[in-house]
């Protein structure tokens, strides 16, 4: 899962960051609404953690911008507690929640999973495929109880088929959704990290491959 933290404090950005590249997600960072809205207009993310009092371009302003040209990530917008008429603003204007300054990093994280889990139609906090379980609170997948010893790519994988269960994801998709801008991105890795998943599950048909467009995960069908 990919996530865009657009924020001018250098140590709140920082630390959102950390936390969530500790959650195991890829974290991409702006520091003024002008490259945040760029970024969020070019690259896909899961989610987005938006700070309404931005330089160049506030974050009003950016979540319009981003709604008017049909983005539809879910983004958390960061308000100050004593201007209420902020957090109003910034859910018309588009934004799916808000939290309000000062605030834990822990409540971030999880209105972050919240939405990512809405977007994609689940609402518990694990989410099962046969066998699989996912925590997404956690961070941590099993099979059939057991945990799995995951590396950040395979987990980041596991995470991003499970979220979208039942849905035909193609590589570059995967690729866009694995790695941060910077990375040097090469989609034949995702067949690497497919097969050593596949391993680690136990075999069997639970990801499949829909040839010439890319993976499915879903439970199979005695398991339904």
């Amino acid at each position: 899962m990919r996530i865009l933290v657009v924020e001018d404090d250098t140590n709140l950005n920082r630390q959102l960051s950390d936390a969530l590249k500790e959650s195991g997600y890829v974290v991409d960072q702006a520091f003024d609404g002008e490259e945040g809205h760029y970024l969020g207009d070019t690259e896909p993310y899961d989610a987005v953690i938006l700070d309404i009092g931005l330089p160049v371009m506030d974050g009003i302003t950016v979540v319009e911008k981003w709604r008017g040209n049909g983005k539809g990530m879910p983004v958390l917008m960061l308000t100050a507690r004593d201007r209420w008429s902020d957090k109003v603003a910034g859910i018309d204007a588009g934004a799916d929640d808000y939290v309000a300054k000062p605030f834990h990093v822990e409540e971030v994280l999880a209105r972050v999973r919240a939405l990512i889990r809405r977007a994609a139609g689940h609402s518990s906090s694990e989410i099962v495929c046969g066998p699989v379980r996912l925590d997404t609170k956690a961070s941590k997948a099993s099979v059939d109880g057991v945990q799995l010893k995951l590396t950040s790519h395979e987990f980041r994988l596991l995470s991003y088929l499970m979220h979208h269960m039942g849905q035909v994801v193609s590589r570059t998709e995967l690729v866009e959704h694995m790695y941060d801008q910077d990375f040097d991105r090469d989609s034949n890795t995702i067949e690497v990290f497919v097969g050593r998943l596949r391993k680690k599950l136990g075999g069997g048909d639970l990801i499949e491959t829909v040839r010439g467009l890319g993976y499915r995960m879903q439970a199979p069908t005695d398991a339904l």
